[in-house]
């Protein structure tokens, strides 16, 4: 029903794939095993190259060596401001090495090469900067005692950090996951996802580079079930922290429970609702709806994906939400002017078109897309349902994918009990020229961020986490280094002193 432009010529990128071993205790070693496994390009579905595959025998050696950098080597003993040095030094190499990393994102993710190279490598360096800025500024505080004591807390690095990172975005999810960890002092074993693997490799030899001490940062590439499923149990592992699913976030949970109760940051699953009031200007409404649904081929847990429009508005965004969408160029990333690439493997594209089945037979009505494109790789059409209601499966489960679900409303109550009407709350958006609205929409919905006139704005400053079932903890900002310390309050007698 679509009639999106489709560039359907695969261009070859001009990049040498220099890493893919394991990166553990400062050197790329092979698996313990010897085994590799394929990645894939998802523009074809065709094997890219081989990376070692990790198993426990591998993760207990990364762990090793992370325990031994982090009781006796130099990061954790090192001034705020060295460690902050480095990091400086890490993000200057980042940058040196945009094209390749920015090569690497579109080539193993499907992302887009003019936002890779534009937008994801300049925000990741610019994460990596503020928490090397931080490093020095980590610190407790005086108390107040009653009786004759004084008290001072002390913030200490919580240990050796294991971390599992998902596929949607590589680069960013790897440096949101290790700059606080290592401004705090922790040393590191993260696990890749296996659909992504080479853009962490790249970064751990950049990492070596940056002067990073051996140990400090473990890279392994392998799959969840085996590599994750031993980093989540592991006895000398201290923290967990997982950007991924919901299912398999209860899996950590578990796993850290039957282990060693090592704390657990998620940030997890999401079905955010944008709400859109009759107020809204409906050209500036469409577009901000087009860019919370198909941004990263709707790959984004934070995807606006249940856009709500107030009853006054709703005929004319309809017509103008599918003019939007059948707009987008679908096709190579690596083409200038592309705006979608595909899906990350034909699992999530059959997944996709699964649910757009399901919006079908459920009663939504198809206004565009809905279809596969091109004969090879995981290409899908921008797709829009109307006519949405709450208990479809498309209003109710998280799709990750190019999928805008609409829903028609009448009254701000009713958008708020509807808003709310989920298992999730990671994010939410509204549009409206009314404060007021604003202001009583906005607290009243469970959602870890709410966007009022804007959505997917980011910054290292401001947190990111989810209520409910969207995750625990929160991310970025000072709130991101509190998930990697430990806090020590130290009590000592005064003795004939002048005050207390």
């Amino acid at each position: 029903m679509g009639s999106n432009s489709f560039e359907s010529d695969t261009i070859r990128p001009s990049i040498t794939l220099k890493y893919t071993k394991l990166f553990i205790n400062g050197e790329f070693v092979d698996s313990v095993s010897g085994n590799t496994f394929e990645t894939l390009d998802p523009r074809t579905g065709e094997v890219i190259t081989r990376v070692s595959e990790a198993t426990k025998e591998d993760v207990d050696l990364a762990v090793k060596a992370a325990r031994a950098a982090f009781d006796h080597g130099p990061w954790p003993r090192m001034f705020g401001d060295e460690r902050g040095r480095i990091m400086y030094k890490y993000a200057d190499l980042v940058m040196q090495h945009s094209d390749e990393l920015a090569i690497l994102e579109t080539l193993d993710n499907g992302k887009p090469l003019d936002m890779a190279r534009m937008r994801v490598v300049p925000s990741t360096a610019a994460l990596l900067r503020y928490y090397a800025g931080s490093a020095d500024k980590i610190h407790g505080k005086t108390l107040k005692v009653s009786g004759e004591y004084q008290a001072y807390t002390l913030h200490e690095p919580i240990g050796v950090v294991g971390q599992i990172i998902p596929w949607n975005y590589p680069l960013t999810m790897f440096f949101l996951k290790i700059s606080p960890a290592l401004a705090c002092g922790c040393t590191i074993v993260i696990k890749s996802a296996e659909q992504t693997p080479l853009v962490a490799l790249y970064c751990a030899h950049l990492a070596k580079e940056a002067g990073i001490p051996s140990g400090v940062l473990n890279v392994l590439s392998g799959f969840g079930e085996t590599a994750g499923a031993a980093i989540s149990s592991h006895m000398d592992i201290d923290k967990i922290a997982f950007t991924g699913s919901t299912e398999v976030g209860r899996l950590i949970m578990e796993a850290s429970a039957k282990s060693n109760l090592k704390p657990v940051t998620l940030e997890l699953g999401g079905k955010s609702p944008l709400i859109i009031m009759d107020d809204a200007n409906v050209d500036e409404a469409v577009n901000l709806a087009h860019l919370a649904v198909y941004v990263n081929t709707g790959q984004v847990c934070c995807a606006g994906s249940r856009v709500f429009v107030q009853e006054g508005i709703y005929d004319e965004f309809l017509k103008k939400a599918v003019a939007r969408a059948k707009q987008q160029v679908v096709g190579d990333p690596f083409k200038p002017g592309v705006h979608q690439g595909p899906q990350i493997d034909r699992v999530q594209y059959e997944k996709v078109l699964e649910y757009i089945q399901y919006g079908k037979r459920e009663g939504a009505n198809l206004l565009t897309g809905g279809s596969h494109l091109g004969d090879k790789g995981f290409y899908i059409e921008p797709t829009i349902f109307s006519d949405v209601k709450d208990d479809m499966k498309i209003a109710q489960e998280e799709i990750f994918g190019p999928v805008m679900s609409i829903l028609k409303f009448k009254t701000v109550e009713e958008v708020i009990e509807r808003g709310n009407k989920t298992i999730y709350g990671l994010s939410a958006g509204i549009v409206t020229k009314n404060i007021n609205i604003a202001n009583r929409i906005s607290r009243s919905l469970r959602a870890g961020v709410v966007w009022i006139n804007c959505y997917m704005v980011f910054s290292p400053d401001c947190p990111f986490g989810g209520y409910k079932m969207s995750g625990i903890g929160r991310e970025y900002g000072s709130y991101g280094l509190e998930n990697y310390l430990q806090v020590k309050c130290v009590i000592t007698p005064l003795q004939e002193s002048p005050w207390l």
